[in-house]
Order: structure tokens, then C-alpha cells, then sequence
């Protein structure tokens, strides 16, 4: 058996918030990642930041099916912590493949595993144009941090 070999990443800290961002991501100012797939698909999970404040995932579904078209922005389906529940938005224009086998069976990966086996849904297309690298998703943190510091 050969074990699988971890991504480069970015370490990021600020506060008491620590992360390791693949630097191979792309990231959405709403703290979703996408992972470009050897078939030109993507993979879509949300960033440890947004698992964070989430609290711990309780449920996860999808309003729309496989194949079905996708915009920068639409409401897909729903997150729910143990924070609140939330919209899941896309953040590609495309189409839909489907959501994460694995979570039917063990929704904690999403918190465990956030930027890996957590992920949330496959979808072919562009990502949205205001998609960040590794390196402008930390600065964005950075001051989704400094906001949430001075509401405190």
C-alpha cells in the first residue's frame, strides 16, 4: 500500500485560527475551494475557515440533480451546522455531478477532512472569475478575521 502523497500548501495563522491551504486550490471569497480533477471536473468543498464557522456539519443537500446547469452564485442546496444553517451556493458556471458519495455514510468528513475527503460536490465548468489563489485567499482571510475581531 503506498500512501497518498499531501498537496503543497500555503500554512496559514492568524489569531487562533490555523490552516494548511493546497496551494493546487482555487478559492471563492465565500470560503468554498475548488480542486481542479485529472477529467477537467472540479471538486468543491468549504474552506476549514467556513467549517469553523459553521460548527459541526449536522446535514448536507442538494436542491438540484446531476447534470443540471449551474451559474456563479445559485443556490444548490443546503449546509447545516450545529451554528446555523446555511445556503450552498455555486461557485462555477457549469453543470452539476453530484454531491459526495461519502458523506451519505460519515458526514464528519466535511469538518475532519475539509480540503480533502470532506468535499461537498463534483461540477464541470469555469470557475467564477473572482476565484483566488492560495495566496489571495490568505490576505481575504485575513481580513474576514480583522472583521469578525472588531465585531467581538
Amino acid at each position: 500500500m503506498t500512501a497518498r502523497k499531501k498537496p503543497a500548501t500555503l500554512a496559514y495563522r492568524r489569531c487562533r485560527f490555523s490552516a494548511a491551504l493546497p496551494l493546487a486550490f482555487l478559492y471563492s471569497k465565500t470560503h468554498y475551494w475548488l480542486a481542479a480533477q485529472p477529467d477537467g471536473s472540479w471538486r468543491i468543498g468549504m474552506t476549514k475557515f467556513a467549517t469553523r464557522l459553521a460548527g459541526e456539519t449536522v446535514e448536507l443537500g442538494f436542491q438540484i440533480e446531476p447534470g443540471a446547469a449551474l451559474v456563479c452564485g445559485q443556490v444548490i442546496g443546503f449546509h447545516e451546522g450545529f451554528k446555523g444553517l446555511s445556503d450552498l451556493r455555486s461557485v462555477l458556471r457549469g453543470r452539476f455531478l453530484g454531491g459526495n458519495p461519502a458523506l451519505l455514510t460519515d458526514i464528519a468528513l466535511v469538518n475532519q477532512d475539509p480540503h480533502g475527503a470532506g468535499w461537498l460536490y463534483a461540477a464541470s465548468g469555469r470557475p467564477a472569475p473572482a476565484c483566488l489563489d492560495a495566496r489571495g485567499y490568505a490576505r481575504h482571510l485575513d481580513g474576514a478575521i480583522d472583521r469578525l475581531r472588531a465585531k467581538g
